[in-house]
């Protein structure tokens, strides 16, 4: 009976396939899929299980760990690396093989701050407390300063016995912004008691800054173990290649399967286009990570519809045109000369006043000082026009476009020399 009803299934499944491989759909369903699963893929940032190229990395950090979670070992790293070369990634595939061993599942606690999030060392605690589970047992009890709040918590983890306590990992997010805050009180308990061996206790930090030792005050430094782990990425551009097409791919349980294959045929012709390779090779030179890859391709994702049911090397194109666009010319395009040289006003003030609040007023008698340098050249406008650009929001002609991007250089460096020489009317 047994063989029987896996014959069936096999069968059943072999079935399936065919009839999937078989089905047609209409060429808008197939279009609202492919948005569907790879704006799913691009915007979920669906990453690959593990880092590729680190496995020494991923082995040295799994042996740390695992000497910490089974045996009580306190340790005490840094994962170092550019933003998007995976360490997060690497971190996230250690735990989760340590996961699966009993004895670390059912021992190791963990604890993750971010330096983003955690802005001070009382911030800090309390996260810790909640993460821990902690909050009954602290209640209203007031402590004396932040190592015997410490102490409490991880006191508080010890078994029955009092003689041995849970092993706890802490990993730090955006290390390097643990180290402002004042007196460094947080990363010097943990790397004190990860040192003196009274709890087991591990210490992760991660951070982009290849100066990171370098902020942390000499107490501190003297506790930490300087292990350091540097992720420093080996992708060729052949596999960056590869990435970009595994990207754009769609999978074999689609439910249309000749709009599959024509699709990652398309995909795979499009790869090997040259005017396509030299816009990924580009931005293979700019960003080798999966943040930047996922925004080109969800803006050439954007262009697919039921007229045009495939990428071309015209919307990778120009979808990168985007990518690399200034983002703060962009926001000036458009605007009349007037409404440039408020700006310019206001960035002056900025800069006299190193980033204090100032008022319309200010800006006004700022504009009539570039006046009195610029008057043959440029037209006296009134307060009440100012006040009226101020408060419009009108987009004027794209024929300004060049005139923007000299007035934008011209504002972010000096004072101005070309903003008014073509006066308005």
């Amino acid at each position: 009976t047994h063989f029987h009803h896996n014959t069936f299934r096999f069968f059943h499944t072999i079935m399936s396939k065919r009839k999937a491989k078989d089905a047609h759909l209409p060429i808008g369903e197939c279009i609202n899929q492919v948005h569907r699963i790879l704006r799913k893929r691009f915007c979920h940032q669906q990453l690959p299980d593990k880092p590729e190229g680190l496995e020494a990395q991923h082995k040295h950090l799994v042996e740390l760990l695992k000497r910490a979670a089974v045996h009580g070992e306190s340790n005490s790293v840094l994962i170092v690396g550019p933003r998007g070369a995976g360490k997060t990634m690497l971190l996230r595939s250690v735990l989760r093989d340590l996961s699966e061993e009993t004895e670390v599942q059912k021992n190791l606690l963990q604890v993750h701050l971010n330096g983003l999030l955690q802005t001070d060392d009382r911030i800090a605690l309390k996260e810790i407390t909640r993460q821990l589970h902690l909050e009954n047992i602290v209640g209203d009890r007031v402590f004396g300063s932040f190592a015997e709040n410490l102490a409490f918590l991880l006191d508080a983890l010890k078994k029955g016995d009092r003689s041995s306590s849970r092993p706890v990992l802490f990993v730090l997010d955006e290390f390097d912004l643990f180290t402002h805050h004042k007196n460094q009180t947080l990363l010097y308990n943990l790397f004190d008691v990860s040192q003196s061996a009274q709890v087991p206790l591990a210490v992760v930090g991660l951070t982009c800054r290849l100066d990171v030792l370098e902020l942390l005050e000499k107490r501190v430094k003297s506790r930490f173990s300087h292990r350091q782990i540097h992720l420093l990425t080996t992708l060729t551009f052949s596999q960056y290649l590869d990435r970009v097409r595994a990207q754009l791919s769609l999978p074999d349980g689609f439910p249309d399967g000749k709009f599959v294959e024509e699709w990652n045929a398309a995909v795979t012709t499009l790869c090997e286009d040259k005017s396509v390779e030299e816009v990924l090779q580009r931005h293979y030179n700019s960003s080798k990570d999966f943040r930047s890859l996922h925004m080109l391709l969800m803006l050439c994702l954007s262009s697919v519809s039921v007229a045009k049911p495939a990428i071309t090397p015209a919307d990778l194109l120009d979808a990168s045109r985007l990518c690399l666009a200034d983002a703060k010319a962009n926001m000036l395009h458009g605007l009349s000369i007037l409404e440039l040289c408020l700006i310019i006003a206001m960035k002056h003030l900025n800069d006299v006043y190193e980033g204090e609040p100032f008022n319309l007023q200010m800006v006004h008698n700022e504009f009539k000082k570039f006046l009195q340098r610029k008057s043959s050249s440029m037209y006296n406008f009134e307060q009440p026009v100012i006040m009226k650009v101020r408060s419009s929001a009108a987009h004027r002609q794209s024929s300004h476009a060049s005139k923007v991007d000299r007035a934008l250089l011209s504002a972010g460096l000096r004072a101005p020399a070309a903003a008014g020489a073509h006066p308005t009317g």
